[in-house]
């Protein structure tokens, strides 16, 4: 197989493979890869996908294999967050000319962003059938955790579930090269999930005061199996991932219901589906052991697996199939990636900029969203370009309409 990694020796650690050619890493990202590769428990080496860039904990674009261990701020707060999308029967030609009101549909349909109530001890009693059906599939296990953690009780966790979130978490209806319509989406856990992530990597990095003095980072606190905490993490986090999924096929279910209102003829809806995380950890076994694989900002590209690989507000995405490169732990990229903080992209950029990248799709254009602005992003073809070797095109997408959180 053709190999499109950068092989770099880390002093005192494992290897970096990086599929990063002719794309910017940055010194902060680097920093990061080095402090994780020099992890006792890290096996054999890391990988960096296309869209690596700086993150909170953890780098993001980064597979981290360990052996009977986990550092949750690998997996990050935003446990399970990653991508649906299907494929329906209706073409282009089936569109409106005015996108504004399959849009409206869409955003009343879908709670986003801060809306009021999201927070009503009400919500209980008001949410519709398919959430609280979906609960009860959910509840049981989560009354263990409480038990345990009586924190995570006061969560919005039934308010959240069918709910999109702020940031970067997104809504989209598209069409693929042969002019098809399809729905995707961008979400994750939610606030329980948030919380999960946050209560255990304060709780790593406790552990590590006590046990782990040589840390090369704090957030790179792990939790080794057999250990106090160990076990509960893994059911925990194991039941964000369900939600995060589940949280999804709700919100997907909204969208072709609202689609339907608006556009009046029949289609079938999920004549072709994904739906995959890109933040989370999975038990797996490469390179001679059985290891906890953490994806955060990497999505399973084992061979055959379908996986998405948005772009930004007004750049094409990809449904593609993996190759099960071992190299990068049968992984591919998530994105596009960020090549400035949000901070930047505000300061840098207008509303003018802002409205001429997004032309041709109806979505927001206020100040609001100008951290989101696709010149904050990658160019998706190069991140598609580096990586080759992990993953083939299936569908190439692109947006007509955005629902940004």
């Amino acid at each position: 197989m053709e190999t499109n990694f950068i092989h770099e020796d880390v002093p005192g650690g494992v290897p970096l493979k990086m599929w990063t050619r002719g794309l910017p890493v940055e010194d902060q990202a680097r920093r990061q890869l080095t402090n994780a590769a020099r992890l006792p428990v890290v096996h054999h080496h890391i990988a960096a996908m296309p869209d690596v860039h700086f993150g909170i904990g953890a780098t993001v674009g980064s597979v981290i294999p360990t052996l009977r261990a986990i550092i949750p701020a690998a997996v990050g707060v935003d446990i399970g967050c990653g991508m649906m999308a299907c494929k329906t029967t209706l073409t282009a030609e089936d569109l409106p000319d005015n996108l504004a009101p399959l849009r409206a549909a869409i955003e009343r349909a879908v709670p986003h962003g801060r809306q009021p109530g999201s927070r009503d001890p009400g919500a209980w009693s008001k949410a519709p059938g398919a959430v609280t059906t979906a609960w009860a599939g959910l509840e049981p296990e989560f009354t263990e955790l409480c038990r345990d953690y009586p924190k995570l009780a006061k969560t919005n966790h039934i308010q959240h579930l069918g709910t999109l979130g702020t940031g970067n978490h997104f809504i989209e209806v598209c069409l693929d090269e042969a002019g098809f319509v399809w729905f995707m989406l961008h979400s994750g856990s939610r606030g329980v999930g948030n919380a999960i992530g946050t209560m255990f990597i304060e709780l790593a990095k406790q552990d590590a005061m006590r046990h782990q003095v040589n840390l090369p980072d704090v957030d790179l606190a792990y939790f080794e199996e057999g250990s106090r905490y160990f076990g509960d993490y893994v059911r925990a986090v194991g039941w964000a991932q369900r939600f995060a999924a589940i949280n999804r096929e709700l919100m997907m279910k909204r969208v072709i219901e609202a689609a339907k209102a608006v556009i009046h003829k029949n289609f079938q809806s999920h004549v072709e589906a994904v739906n995959c995380h890109h933040n989370y950890v999975s038990r797996e076994h490469h390179f001679g052991e059985d290891v906890y694989v953490t994806r955060k900002g990497a999505v399973s590209a084992r061979a055959g697996q379908l996986g998405i690989i948005p772009g930004s507000m007004g750049a094409r995405s990809y449904i593609v199939r993996g190759k099960g490169n071992p190299d990068s732990f049968e992984s591919c990229s998530h994105g596009a990636g960020r090549v400035m903080s949000r901070g930047e992209a505000k300061r840098r950029f207008t509303l003018a900029d802002h409205r001429a990248a997004t032309e041709g799709v109806e979505c927001r254009k206020d100040k609001n969203v100008i951290d989101e602005t696709p010149a904050a992003y990658k160019d998706i073809e190069a991140v598609m370009a580096a990586q080759t070797d992990l993953v083939d095109v299936v569908h190439t997408l692109k947006q007509v309409v955005c629902v940004k959180g």
